[in-house]
Formats: C-alpha cells, sequence, structure tokens
C-alpha cells in the first residue's frame, strides 16, 4: 500500500568496488515482499530480486529502511536510487522518476472477523472502524469516504497489530495487499479472522527509480522484465508466501 513515500535497511555483498545500487522499504512494508526489522533482509521478493541483480551488475545492493515521509525527497537526492512495492499513484511527485514495467498484480482487500457479517462494498464499511498504515493511500472512493467521515481510518503501527487489534473486535477491518494479509493468516491460524469478499482495488506493482539511479535505468528495466516473463517474480513471491507458518518473522514472534 501505499506510501505516499517510503522505503529502504541491510547490504547484499558482492564482491566489486562498484557504487552500491541502494534500495529503499519502508517501515510497514512486510513479507512476502520484505522481511521487516532487520539490518540486512534475507527473506522476501526484495532480498532476491537484490541478489540476482547484483550478480547481472557486477555491484552491491544495499537495502536501507526509511521513514515513509523521506521516500520522494530520499529518492530525489539520489539518498536512494530506487524503490520497488509501489505504484504511481501512490507518489505524489510521480513525474520525477522512472517507472520500471509492471512486475506483478496486486490487490487491497479487507479481512474481517469471522463473526460479522460479510463487508461487500464501500457502503457495507460506512459506520465502521476500518485500521490502516499511516501514510498511505487508498482508492480514491475509500479516500473521499475517510474523508466525509463516512468510514474512519485508523492508522495502527503495524500489520500484526492490525491484526491482533480485529482478532479481539477493536476494529471493524483491516486492509492491505492480499499477499500481505495472506502471509500473516498463515503465521496465525489461530486468529478468528477472514477474507471479505470485495476486492477494493487492483493495480500493477513496478519500481521507480530516482535520477541518481548508478546502471542504466533501460538496462535494469529489462533485466525486471526478463525476470518477470520467466515466471521468477511470481515464483520467489509463492515461496515466501508458503514459508510463512516455518519461518515466523520478527514481529509476528514479537506479537505473540
Amino acid at each position: 500500500m501505499r506510501i505516499l513515500y517510503a522505503l529502504l535497511g541491510g547490504l547484499l555483498a558482492a564482491p566489486c568496488t562498484a557504487q552500491p545500487l541502494i534500495w529503499g522499504y519502508g517501515p510497514a512494508d512486510t513479507l512476502p515482499y520484505v522481511e521487516p526489522g532487520r539490518v540486512q533482509p534475507q527473506r522476501g521478493l526484495a532480498p532476491r530480486l537484490g541478489e540476482e541483480l547484483s550478480k547481472r551488475f557486477d555491484l552491491p545492493v544495499q537495502f536501507i529502511e526509511t521513514p515513509n515521509n523521506r521516500l520522494e525527497s530520499y529518492l530525489q537526492e539520489g539518498r536512494l536510487h530506487l524503490i520497488c512495492n509501489t505504484t504511481p499513484q501512490w507518489m505524489s511527485e510521480s513525474q520525477r522518476y522512472h517507472w520500471s514495467p509492471p512486475l506483478y498484480e496486486e490487490e487491497d482487500v479487507l479481512l474481517q472477523h469471522r463473526d460479522r457479517p460479510p463487508l461487500s462494498d464501500l457502503a457495507s464499511l460506512h459506520g465502521r472502524v476500518l485500521g490502516t498504515s499511516l501514510g498511505y493511500v487508498y482508492s480514491q472512493p475509500l479516500m473521499a469516504a475517510f474523508a466525509n467521515g463516512a468510514i474512519k481510518r485508523q492508522d495502527v503501527r503495524d500489520l500484526d497489530t492490525s491484526l491482533h487489534m480485529l482478532d479481539k473486535q477493536r476494529l471493524d477491518a483491516v486492509i492491505d495487499m492480499r499477499r500481505n494479509l495472506a502471509y500473516k493468516l498463515n503465521q496465525y491460524p489461530q486468529l478468528q479472522l477472514r477474507f471479505s469478499p470485495w476486492v477494493v482495488e487492483r493495480y500493477q506493482i513496478h519500481c521507480a527509480y530516482g535520477p541518481h539511479l548508478p546502471i542504466a535505468a533501460q538496462r535494469l528495466d529489462a533485466v525486471l522484465l526478463e525476470l518477470r516473463d520467466r515466471g521468477l517474480i511470481s515464483q520467489w513471491l509463492d515461496e515466501a508466501l508458503r514459508n510463512a507458518a516455518d519461518q515466523p518473522d520478527q514481529q509476528a514472534a514479537d506479537a505473540r
């Protein structure tokens, strides 16, 4: 979801002295995209992609976690070179960046308590409290409903906390990417939660490159497109989802 800003933390070592490719990720990013709370993320799509790019371009890839509200300024200044797991409508100055080809499709969906009637559309959320992520931008109709007070937005510090609040019925629903929510449900099978049948929004996920990218944007585009078309990006996402129950991340362990 949408960091109106967001992303970057860690180092994929490569045996060369080239300028590193600095890759950002935000505090709310989670598996299967990236392992949160690590100086050097090892699991998820981003480290797998970073390892592949490091080999292809013979340069180190450095991951740095960055506050959401610093993302765009850091990207413009060259303090980071790219962010992924994003899309142009989430960035306030999207025209300033080079956008990769779409890498995979995602969708925003809701989790709700099993004891509650299905939330099937926007109207079914009216008068309810929706767990959200700070700084994230959602679909235009949903943002309008937040603005006019039809739906109460409650920003929560991380997805683990949101799901436990929902399990205790302190929230009426939680919105996030389907893969993120599926990963967490695999980690927490004891929670009395289920997916709503409503798909709030579908969109394509890209990488955004800043103006100080140390390699030609077209070369990076070509490699990402090859990995997508060979099915490797989807494969790495699926592998991270399957490993959720066997390899709980630190946030999940802390929340238990």
